[in-house]
């Protein structure tokens, strides 16, 4: 927790290559947020928290009207941000979505910047977010590298909430004792199971998890704004502290000193939403469609080859009984790609679902582990996430057995991945924005330097979507 709070209260970012990718996790999280509207599900949990609850001059929800508290508001945009599964990701021991901290970041940095006047203070700026959200995904991250909370059946969106306490308390003027208040209250509150990303429970609620977990974030920041106490054990207390009640006894590896490691080298979900162990998977059912497309009902088998990790969350099958529950599925997901040549949001709805011949290939499906996949996907100079697919059919033939081991995401191929990264943000905003706002918010994007000295008022003004 000393290594958090020193980290949070006082370190300066000087990597260049950290900025750029956090603009382009900036953008790609706005965009996913803005396309989740869309979704009569997500948007039924947004809003004030009863009717009327607004707070004029409050922290603005993008692609709305709300003005509302800090903490509603980051439950709001976290919630946007991840409800498709199409944000940024973080692999290692354990899993998570490190940009999940940017409903607290933002919400926060809005309020602060809103309520404080102009005359009297520097104003918060893009590049200040932009710092924020650099520690925030180091936090999580670093956190994340050695340290399995699935294995304990802990869901990851507890290092949501302990990083967006600690980036909080310091984006609004914290000290370091605060920090650790706030950090050591975000440990204190332990961590919701993983029941509602596994079957036969998996439900919606990993969708708004992360909104959760970053709007408490910013809840206990404010509350050690206050002066509110920590408690300097709350990790390691004999029986009552995280390890022994828990965490098996064990105490977290940090393998690593905090610096700007884990946003250099995140991964971003670019082409479709679907749970990041699939991704290569989806792209090797893509390349094999034109085989497949024609002769559905001819396979008579096909074997996907994966790493543990997926075959330990994501290898299903049986019924599915919902959006959250195919979108967390290698199979359904490969089928899909088989069947369509492309995954969508909408292929997870129901009325796709429907398709019979989803299920009847799903059944034909075979996962296994390869070892060298999963070697490959915890070392840390490689961080792959492969995945091969093979089909064969009735008449004796098969395909090729096609592999794909970094995904366009990967840091290994940014040069692909950011144009197509750029055009998904461009869609993303046209589905809620008129067009000249849309033009005006990827000019500003694509220029870094106008970017980071914009005040985050201003940012946040381009994103409101006011009612006619």
């Amino acid at each position: 927790m000393a290594q958090i709070a020193d980290y949070a209260a006082g370190y300066v970012p000087e990597s260049k290559e950290a900025y750029d990718t956090a603009r382009y996790c900036l953008m790609d999280a706005l965009g996913c947020a803005l396309l989740a509207l869309r979704y009569p599900d997500c948007a039924k949990l947004l809003g004030p928290i009863v009717p009327g609850a607004v707070l004029p001059k409050g922290a603005r929800v993008p692609g709305t009207d709300w003005e509302l508290d800090p903490v509603r508001a980051a439950f709001n945009i976290g919630c946007m941000v991840r409800w498709l599964d199409f944000n940024d990701t973080w692999l290692a021991a354990e899993w998570g979505h490190p940009s999940d901290n940017l409903g607290g970041i933002l919400a926060l940095a809005d309020f602060i910047s809103r309520a404080k006047e102009p005359a009297t203070h520097q104003p918060l700026t893009v590049r200040d977010l932009l710092t924020a959200m650099i520690k925030a995904h180091e936090i999580q991250g670093v956190l994340a590298l050695e340290n399995s909370f699935n294995r304990v059946g802990l869901d990851h969106v507890l290092l949501v909430r302990v990083a967006t306490a600690a980036v909080a308390t310091a984006l609004s003027g914290g000290g370091r004792e605060q920090i650790l208040s706030a950090v050591s209250n975000a440990w204190v509150d332990g961590g919701s199971l993983r029941l509602y990303r596994h079957a036969p429970n998996t439900g919606s609620r990993k969708s708004w998890a992360a909104g959760d977990a970053t709007s408490r974030g910013v809840g206990l920041a404010l509350m050690a704004l206050k002066g509110e106490m920590g408690y300097p054990s709350a990790l390691s207390a004999k029986v009552w502290g995280f390890y022994d009640a828990l965490f098996d006894g064990k105490s977290f590896s940090l393998p690593r000193p905090f610096g700007s490691y884990v946003m250099e080298n995140v991964l971003f979900k670019i082409s479709f939403p679907a749970e990041f162990h699939a991704q290569t998977a989806v792209e090797c059912a893509f390349k094999l469609h034109g085989r497949v497309r024609d002769r559905l009902d001819q396979v008579e088998k096909v074997m996907i080859t994966t790493q543990e990790s997926a075959v330990r969350i994501i290898d299903k099958s049986g019924p599915l009984h919902n959006p959250a529950d195919r979108d967390h599925c290698l199979q359904y997901m490969v089928a899909i790609g088989l069947i369509f040549g492309e995954l969508t949001a909408d292929h997870y709805q129901d009325g796709v679902a429907q398709d019979r011949r989803i299920d009847a290939l799903r059944e034909k499906m075979i996962v296994v582990e390869e070892p060298r996949y999963s070697k490959d996907y915890l070392d840390p100079e490689k961080r792959s996430i492969a995945n091969a697919v093979q089909i064969s059919f009735k008449d004796g033939s098969r395909t090729e057995n096609v592999a794909v081991e970094y995904p366009v995401g990967h840091r290994r191929r940014r040069g692909e991945g950011i144009p197509l990264l750029i055009k998904k943000f461009e869609a993303n905003l046209a589905a809620r924005l008129p067009p000249q706002r849309c033009k005006e918010i990827v000019s500003l994007c694509l220029d870094l330097e106008a970017l980071q000295a914009t005040p985050v008022e201003r940012f946040m003004e381009l994103f409101v979507l006011t009612r006619s």
